[in-house]
């Protein structure tokens, strides 16, 4: 009997959140367990440490940064011989244009970690082509997994009936997720029968819940333990992220057949086929419209089977054993390494 290809996921993020959900899923799944034994390990972001895993491929979902540089080297010389992949959760061509300001140098951090690796996994298409435009690592040695979690639920949850009117933004109160520019352009619409319901929590609470004060429309719902009780609550999601590698609540409100509404960036784009619909502009007045836009539709949309139809799981499963079976045959085929070369 052949033994199953044992893989190790290394995690330096351990918050309720698209890293932990998507590794999730992996683990969770009887279709990769048969032939490939998939498990976590938590570690501490940034922190040596000289570990050799008992693993054939090592999977690190952690975060590339100065600090961790030196772990991700001592990672590589620890375990000689293994096949390591890094999937790459965070950045992005929009990230940068908000972030960073010495762009030269963060470009050179990240084609320094990326070398360490025999495949980077971009999660979403859009970001896979802004590592190949800016160099950070061969076309080749990319391949593209849309993050995923188990949309089943998503899909069984019932439609709703009647005119579009509850709003809904979902995620972390966070700069990123653009939930100010939102509260603001909510404000500025004149319909009085339109809710706004932000489910999260975050260090930005403070700052929207003073935006938003004086607008009864809008209500803040805290942390959604349940994605799947909140979207039965709504008639749309808006996304007004600044920066974003793919975004799980994108294809989950998709799966429930909710309307959504998405700025033009990064992994978000990757939608588009699904049936998301955008800003024309990432500005106040535009958000507004499109407020205004969707209210006078019915909730929901006659694509309903297109959209829960789509096997995004099957085929975020199928890609990883795809890239995993072939890591063990590359490992398998990859010339011995003598002494000489240790040392």
């Amino acid at each position: 009997m052949t033994c199953p290809l044992k893989v190790v996921h290394l995690v330096d993020d351990t918050t309720a959140g698209g890293v932990t959900r998507v590794v999730d899923f992996i683990l969770s799944s009887n279709a990769t367990q048969s032939e490939i034994r998939h498990e976590r390990q938590i570690v501490s972001r940034g922190k040596l440490q000289v570990t050799r895993y008992d693993a054939d491929v090592i999977v690190s979902h952690l975060t590339v940064s100065w600090r961790s540089l030196p772990s991700l080297l001592l990672l590589k010389a620890s375990n000689v011989g293994k096949r390591l992949i890094h999937v790459e959760h965070s950045y992005t061509e929009a990230f940068v244009a908000h972030n960073v300001t010495n762009q030269r140098r963060f470009f050179s951090l990240l084609r320094n970690g990326f070398s360490l690796f025999d495949r980077i996994v971009s999660v979403s298409f859009a970001q896979a082509d802004w590592f190949v435009a800016q160099k950070l690592c061969a076309g080749d040695k990319v391949s593209t997994i849309q993050s995923c979690v188990d949309l089943a639920p998503f899909q069984d949850i019932p439609m709703r009936d009647g005119p579009a009117r509850i709003f809904a933004a979902i995620g972390r109160l966070d700069r990123q997720k653009g939930f100010d520019a939102l509260i603001v352009a909510f404000k500025a619409c004149a319909a009085e029968d339109i809710r706004l319901h932000v489910f999260g929590e975050g260090e930005e609470e403070e700052h929207l819940r003073a935006l938003a004060a004086g607008d009864t429309r809008i209500e803040f719902k805290g942390f959604a333990a349940s994605p799947i009780d909140a979207l039965a609550q709504v008639d749309v999601v808006i996304m007004p992220s600044r920066w974003e590698a793919y975004g799980l609540v994108a294809i989950e409100a998709l799966s429930a057949n909710r309307t959504l509404i998405c700025t033009d960036v990064d992994g978000l784009r990757d939608h588009k086929s699904l049936g998301a619909e955008f800003f024309e502009q990432y500005s106040i007045g535009c958000i507004s419209s499109k407020i205004a836009e969707v209210r006078s539709r019915a909730a929901g949309s006659a694509k309903e089977n297109d959209r829960r139809s789509k096997p995004l799981g099957e085929i975020f499963l199928s890609k990883w054993q795809a890239l995993l079976s072939e890591q063990q045959e590359a490992s398998v085929n990859r010339p011995a390494i003598t002494s000489s070369e240790v040392q």
